[in-house]
């Protein structure tokens, strides 16, 4: 029975969404962002030299059709990603009214978002009085810190000695659809940090804010202070079936690599693998050989848009997808026949463009397993079709019209 491995290497955009001017940074809109096509552009210029030298080298992922893809979503030339394709190779569109994390990944798996987010304003204060005072009877503190747009790692830095010294929790936003509180593992408490945002996030899922992200940090004023791996994010549920729920439903195993599970609020969900880039390219090797035939495999990398996107490092991306495609021989030589290992994107995240979000963008769709073929440009939702035909399952009859 085949088994699908869909793989979504987070904000890996290649450029060209017709609605880009919808979309911005910083008051510009995101016409002609392109994650992929601006790296290759950027090493091959040696403007991306940092800890990696010379043009973007991509060689497996290319072979499947990621240069191709990059010049049908956008028509923009990427530099050194020009091999004839292998595989399954094309393009995908996202319909939904955001370029955030919950609507790509829903997207992806058949359920278009039919809402607007809501966002916090950039303003400071960005929450509204209500929001502050039930964080601050939840976590038992008079007040919190921050109560702005902030990068995690600024505020931490900002405002770690502060939240050391008060106990209250360090609350701030994004341009996406969130609330994020930071504290320490070991003076506020995981469980505690981790209790506080799960009894948060249905006041703010009635707002329609995405998602609710606990982020862990450690250290001291003196050495600095650090980010843990055990971020937790608090999504609201998805407003229909999706794919894992598709799959589930034929009897079929679901597996979640990365935050999949916390994305999907865990609805289809049947195992959880968590953990840093490295450690998760390691659990999506050990299910080629341990996932169940029939199953769904659904991984997410998220620091090529984490550690590199958002804080704009050409460099840093750029290595961090050198090093990925590196591992994909490990992988395709433990795919059994059958097997489909299909790579996509949730949104882009070029990091030569203005501002530090997520960028409006197509998203690359590439398979290993099933031969040369060409399946164009594509909605997000025809991704979560492929994947459906592989398995040989089908959509229930609430989720036909999505």
């Amino acid at each position: 029975m085949p088994r699908v491995f869909l793989v979504v290497m987070d904000s890996v955009g290649c450029g060209g969404a017709t609605d880009a001017d919808r979309f911005f940074n910083d008051g510009t809109p995101d016409t002609g962002a392109n994650t992929l096509a601006h790296i290759a552009q950027s090493c091959a210029a040696g403007r991306a030299e940092n800890g990696r030298n010379g043009p973007l080298q991509l060689p497996n992922l290319d072979n499947l059709g990621l240069g191709a893809a990059v010049q049908l979503a956008s028509g923009d030339d990427a530099p050194g990603l020009g091999a004839d394709p292998t595989g399954l190779w094309g393009a995908a569109s996202e319909i939904s009214p955001g370029k955030d994390t919950p609507s790509g990944h829903w997207e992806l798996a058949g359920v278009p978002v039919p809402w607007d987010w809501h966002y916090f304003p950039n303003t400071t204060p960005s929450f509204p009085p209500d929001v502050v005072a039930e964080v601050c009877r939840l976590a038992g503190t008079d007040g919190i810190l921050g109560n702005c747009h902030a990068s995690g790692t600024a505020i931490i830095a900002d405002l770690g000695a502060e939240h050391l010294r008060t106990g209250m929790p360090i609350c701030y936003t994004s341009a996406d659809s969130v609330f994020q509180i930071a504290a320490h593992e070991e003076t506020f408490g995981l469980d505690r940090l981790l209790q506080l945002c799960r009894d948060l996030a249905p006041m703010l899922h009635k707002m329609k804010v995405g998602r609710v992200i606990a982020r862990p940090f450690i250290g001291s004023e003196a050495e600095g202070f650090t980010r843990t791996t055990n971020r937790r994010d608090f999504a609201i549920a998805p407003p229909k079936p999706t794919l894992c729920d598709w799959v589930k439903a034929a009897g079929r195993h679901v597996y979640a690599v990365g935050k999949i599970g916390d994305i999907f609020s865990m609805q289809g969900i049947d195992e959880v693998r968590k953990g840093a880039d490295a450690k998760l390219m390691e659990h999506l090797i050990d299910l080629m050989d341990e996932a169940e035939d029939g199953s769904l495999t659904f991984a997410n990398f998220v620091e090529f848009d984490s550690l590199f996107g958002h804080r704009r490092d050409v460099s840093g991306y750029a290595a961090a997808l050198e090093w990925f495609d590196s591992q994909l021989p490990r992988v395709f030589a433990k795919a059994r026949e059958g097997d489909l290992i299909l790579f996509t994107a949730d949104h882009g995240n070029d990091p030569t463009w203005i501002g530090t979000d997520h960028t409006r963008e197509r998203v690359p769709v590439l398979g290993h397993g099933v031969g040369l073929r060409e399946v164009g440009l594509i909605g997000f939702t025809g991704v979560a079709d492929i994947v459906a035909q592989h398995l040989k399952i089908s959509k229930p009859a609430e989720a036909s019209d999505a």
